[in-house]
């Protein structure tokens, strides 16, 4: 279901069910899965790796080469996961040769003018808002939310389940769980509506909630909240992701509210 004024080059592979609208471009080195549907006016340029039932909407330009000067040519990817949705004039670059491929996941929301860097990593279920910017190699993980004009400077990492309000600049990692906002960018509490709507219970986010009361209101630096947390907070999957996440943080986490 290609139309006639849409240039698709011969070395593309388009899977079963796929509707191309008037106007798109597809350039060689291009994959793309089964039952996807591409607006018009849309760029899919070499090295696209497109998964199965995705909608690209007008004006979207997927594996565009990065910008960045380091970037001498080389083969690299950008890959978009299953059931993901890229709206109108979004950008996801291809990676260099730091990751070799640029990375969206499954079930990802990526909304008007959203942008994506070179070697980012967006796991699944993240929703970019209108006009979000991710520098190169940010990672963003299960379920987290950038409302609409975001900017998120390079190398930063967003934690699952983390809410990031709009008009937010991002130059700390987020860990998992919470929202943030304010200028300049704070600690603003546990996302609870958004842990509920994933089905998390009470005492899940009640222990949550806790842990960020000692990590963030305690008094304590850091490094002595985390060591607290680890020696006095029940095990759970929830806990070892926040510990490992700060432990693992090379730009350092976002300052709490009374700090």
């Amino acid at each position: 279901m290609t139309h006639q004024l849409s240039s698709i080059h011969p070395e593309a592979i388009i899977g079963e069910n796929v509707f191309i609208s008037p106007f798109v471009s597809i350039d060689k080195n291009v994959v793309i899965g089964d039952n996807t549907y591409i607006h018009p006016n849309v760029v899919i340029m070499s090295g696209a790796r497109i998964g199965k039932n995705c909608r690209i909407f007008p004006g979207a330009v997927i594996a565009g080469i990065p910008q960045d000067l380091k970037f001498k040519g080389e083969e690299t990817i950008a890959v978009i996961g299953d059931n993901t949705t890229i709206r109108e004039c979004a950008t996801v670059n291809r990676g260099t040769a730091a990751k070799g491929q640029t990375t969206v996941g499954n079930d990802c929301l990526l909304m008007a003018y959203s942008h994506v860097a070179h070697d980012c990593i967006l796991k699944n279920h993240v929703i970019l808002g209108n006009a979000s910017q991710l520098a190169g190699e940010v990672e963003v993980d299960d379920y987290a939310i950038l409302s609409g004009g975001s900017l998120v400077h390079q190398f930063t990492k967003v934690g699952r389940h983390a809410m990031i309000q709009g008009g937010s600049r991002v130059g700390k990692d987020i860990p998992p769980f919470i929202v943030v906002g304010r200028e300049p960018i704070t600690y603003s509490g546990v996302n609870i509506v958004g842990l509920r709507r994933r089905g998390f219970e009470n005492e899940k986010i009640g222990a949550i909630q806790e842990i960020y009361r000692i990590l963030y209101q305690s008094g304590m630096n850091n490094k002595d909240a985390a060591k607290y947390i680890e020696e006095n907070i029940p095990s759970s999957e929830e806990k070892e992701n926040i510990i490992t996440f700060i432990a693992n943080s090379s730009r350092g986490i976002v300052r709490g509210y009374l700090e």
